[in-house]
């Protein structure tokens, strides 16, 4: 479970604060997000999956108060997740070159194992959600990546948290040719994840209070 537990923080949204960003001037990626092996995620791609996490949060918490305390929690929601889903084609790229595959009865074992843990398919919803921001709906979809990546750190003979393993990540990320719109930072090859970039054109404009959505 400690294995599972740090690949989940490895390869989901990190949740941190950030302020809202607009930007100004030309836009090099109309209407993409990112681009990622050829292949745009939309603006639109991107806004649902933020959509289906606060959604699933307002669900988790009906009391008006704690619900804006989770989007406070959350505020760089739109960048971890947009993160999140350019690490996973990332991946996928990388276990598809090393020969990797995963059924989907290895999927089944892992969440009826961490359902048994947790106490509960509904436990197990809620503690992903909390922990990781990982909405009911798209639980099988992270087991998936998760069992993706241990079994490549295991074909690499290695884990997770080595530098082999991300090595293997940083030569699939230079392959795809990761591209994010500059108003969500930029994509670091080396390391396989998203940074912030510094553009003097994208222009800070969250107000105290203001929502946190595009």
């Amino acid at each position: 479970m400690h294995r599972r537990r740090r690949t989940a923080l490895l390869l989901t949204a990190a949740i941190a604060a950030a302020p809202l960003l607009t930007a100004c001037g030309n836009d090099a990626h109309p209407g993409a997000a990112a681009v990622v092996g050829g292949e745009r995620i939309t603006v639109s791609q991107l806004e649902n999956r933020v959509g289906e996490i606060r959604a699933a949060q307002r669900a988790a918490v009906p009391d008006d108060a704690q619900y804006q305390q989770a989007i406070a929690r959350t505020g760089g929601l739109t960048r971890d997740t947009l993160h999140g889903m350019v690490l996973d084609r990332v991946l996928e790229r990388a276990a598809r070159d090393a020969g990797v595959t995963v059924s989907d009865r290895e999927v089944q074992q892992m969440r009826t194992g961490l359902e048994q843990q947790a106490g509960g398919a509904k436990a197990l919803e809620a503690a992903w959600l909390q922990q990781y921001g990982i909405p009911p709906q798209r639980l099988d979809g992270n087991f998936r990546i998760q069992i993706q990546a241990q079994k490549l750190a295991q074909q690499l003979g290695t884990d997770t948290s080595r530098p082999e393993f991300w090595q293997a990540l940083s030569e699939a990320s230079r392959k795809l040719d990761v591209d994010l719109n500059p108003r969500y930072g930029d994509w670091d090859v080396e390391k396989s994840s998203r940074v912030d970039a510094k553009t003097p054109w994208v222009r800070d404009v969250t107000a105290a209070g203001a929502p946190q959505t595009l």
